[in-house]
């Protein structure tokens, strides 16, 4: 596979993919509700000869490749945005309440870009690659709600990667960074804690169950097991973000909520502190003559790089991008810029074919702070460099065809 003609097909697609970044900036949708994106990304594979089919509740899938045989090799872009309103000067801004604040439009455009280079070797693939256009990964549902309906059958996937532009790196535009083996993003849970209680007047706290006050002392009670309830070395961030209780401030509630997040690089670490958090929720509660129940969310398990594919994504980046654009993270530690076990904070549900399949995560440098690129994902003036996009598309495409062609 020759990565020179990858990388300059890649190039004179360029325009074709920006313009189909744009038009997906500018019609953002969340979770599965992102109909217009759906229609515009099968139209697109159809005109380029494929057969998209649906999967689950707003996924798609097609395949490129099949005349060989061989293995099968996916490659995972998101399509959902944010409820987030948009306050950037883009002339493709979108105006519907919704923002493409964390990049998955450039994953969706980079992989329909590379979509156009794989029909046009569709001949010379050493098996499938198969292309998974996903819903729902900021509420981390998507990968779940496809996995279950089909994604890694008929036919099977033996190895999948994903990328993840980046905004505010200091690196030139296109620049890859493969992950390192292990987990590089935690899992995630969403929970919710009910406190009830009795109300009664303000001034007669006696004839009542305070909430709000058991309420307090649970969310003090939890900072308890990071400090004391797990070793130095298990990482795990509880937060609660949201608490809402009463309508008066002379009037106890009958019912206090509190919202909040778990994140743990470990599997077992998660389940430990998801037991305690019903554990003392319920015992603080019912020392207070108050009851409490816990439910948990949308949550996504720890993403697990593989090892193999780990070392073969950062040969094939950088056979195709030259040492100066593609990096592992051993590379970067023997560099000074970070550790080779460095982990991501935010979560991915990717994760979920991580647990399934040998996976991979590649981050593309896709914003430099220098070149007036500063905000970070998530943020409502968020900006991504499209001079990042069609090198995200040629690695998409040559590492899908590199690796079937060495593991055929």
């Amino acid at each position: 596979m020759d990565a020179g003609r990858i990388l300059n097909e890649a190039a004179e697609l360029k325009d074709i993919i920006v313009n189909d970044r744009r038009y997906l900036h500018a019609h953002p949708g969340v979770a599965f509700d992102i109909g217009d994106t759906v229609e515009y990304v099968e139209k697109a594979l159809i005109s380029m000869g494929y057969e998209p089919k649906r999967c689950g509740k707003a996924g798609l899938v097609a395949l490129a490749g099949g005349k060989k045989p061989g293995k099968v090799f996916m490659l995972r872009a998101d399509m959902d945005a944010l409820p987030i309103k948009e306050q950037t000067d883009e002339p493709f801004k979108s105006a519907n309440g919704c923002m493409h604040a964390c990049g998955h439009d450039t994953h969706t455009a980079m992989l329909l870009g590379a979509a156009l280079i794989l029909k046009a070797h569709e001949d010379e693939i050493n098996g499938t690659v198969k292309l998974m256009f996903q819903p729902a990964e900021e509420v981390f549902m998507g990968s779940d709600d496809m996995i279950k309906n089909g994604l890694l059958e008929n036919p099977s996937v033996d190895a999948a990667l994903m990328i993840h532009s980046m905004a505010g790196i200091p690196m030139t535009p296109g620049t890859v960074i493969v992950s390192p083996p292990g987990v590089s993003a935690p899992a995630a849970d969403y929970f919710t804690i009910k406190v009830k209680g009795t109300g009664c007047h303000g001034s007669m706290p006696n004839m009542g169950v305070d909430p709000i006050n058991a309420a307090a002392h649970i969310l003090i009670a939890l900072q308890e097991i990071g400090t004391r309830e797990i070793a130095i070395s298990d990482n795990a961030v509880l937060t609660i973000g949201k608490m809402n209780a009463g309508t008066a401030a002379n009037a106890i509630a009958d019912e206090a909520t509190m919202e909040g997040t778990l994140r743990t690089y470990d599997e077992d670490v998660r389940a430990f502190i998801k037991k305690r958090l019903n554990e003392i929720s319920e015992g603080i509660a019912s020392s207070f003559r108050a009851t409490a129940e816990v439910t948990f969310g949308s949550g996504t398990p720890t993403l697990n790089n593989n090892k193999g594919l780990a070392e073969d994504a950062a040969k094939y980046v950088k056979e195709l991008l030259g040492p100066t654009m593609a990096f592992s993270a051993a590379d970067l530690a023997a560099m000074g810029g970070g550790g080779a076990s460095s982990k991501s904070a935010g979560s991915e549900d990717f994760a979920y074919v991580s647990q399934q399949v040998p996976a991979i995560m590649l981050a593309l440098a896709a914003g430099n702070p220098q070149d007036g690129y500063s905000y970070p994902q998530h943020h409502p003036m968020v900006r991504f460099d499209e001079r990042a996009l069609d090198k995200g598309a040629a690695v998409y495409a040559y590492t899908a065809m590199r690796w079937l062609e060495e593991h055929a």
